[in-house]
């Protein structure tokens, strides 16, 4: 499979009215800042969403956004496979900010660190757990085996079961204020 097609923030920025911006972090991710214009399709709900995003990507150009370009490159895969041509931003919202672009942020919404920094974290603090109770009860010690196993497996997979538990919690979950998915599945459509 070939790697979708890319640009970078200035790119992007250059040409963002082209486009119909689907940003597939977390609803939680996604309230703490987004691209301009970007609607929010999770990367666990983008097969519910194919239907509306074909018919977007028939009237314009899809870009796909996440937090560093690792789920948008995933959802660019999904999409690839359903006959939906789209482009991702290279480095995601991360870049983009970096890079001096401003980032839509709703009124009183709280930042939420980045997935893949929460993955890194708990991934982290449950080695570090593993090591030190394994001192005082050696089988703890698997903990961190085990831990450092599914790391390898998500590398090679290219899958993260811990992102996909890390989800549910509630600092990542929809804000109240946020559109459902419907209405944003019916504003990509209209």
């Amino acid at each position: 499979m070939t790697s979708p097609a890319s640009l970078s923030p200035a790119q992007a920025a250059a040409r963002l009215e082209e486009f119909t911006v689907i940003d597939v972090r977390g609803p939680g991710e996604y309230a703490s800042g987004h691209v301009p214009g970007a609607h929010n399709v999770p990367l666990d709900r983008m097969a519910e969403a194919l239907p509306a995003l074909k018919s977007a990507a028939a009237r314009g150009a899809l870009l796909v956004v996440c937090a560093s370009g690792v789920r948008s490159t995933r959802a660019a895969e999904i999409l690839a496979d359903a006959d939906i041509a789209s482009t991702t931003l290279t480095g995601g919202t991360s870049a983009w900010e970096s890079t001096g672009h401003d980032l839509d942020r709703p009124a009183g919404a709280k930042a939420v660190w980045p997935m893949e920094r929460q993955v890194r974290f708990a991934a982290g603090s449950l080695v570090v757990a593993g090591v030190l109770a394994g001192r005082r009860f050696p089988a703890a010690r698997w903990l961190s085996a085990g831990i450092g196993s599914g790391l390898v497996f998500s590398a090679v997979s290219n899958t993260c079961g811990m992102a996909a538990v890390l989800s549910k919690l509630p600092h990542n979950r929809t804000p109240r204020t946020a559109p459902d998915l419907n209405e944003t599945l019916e504003a990509i459509q209209s």
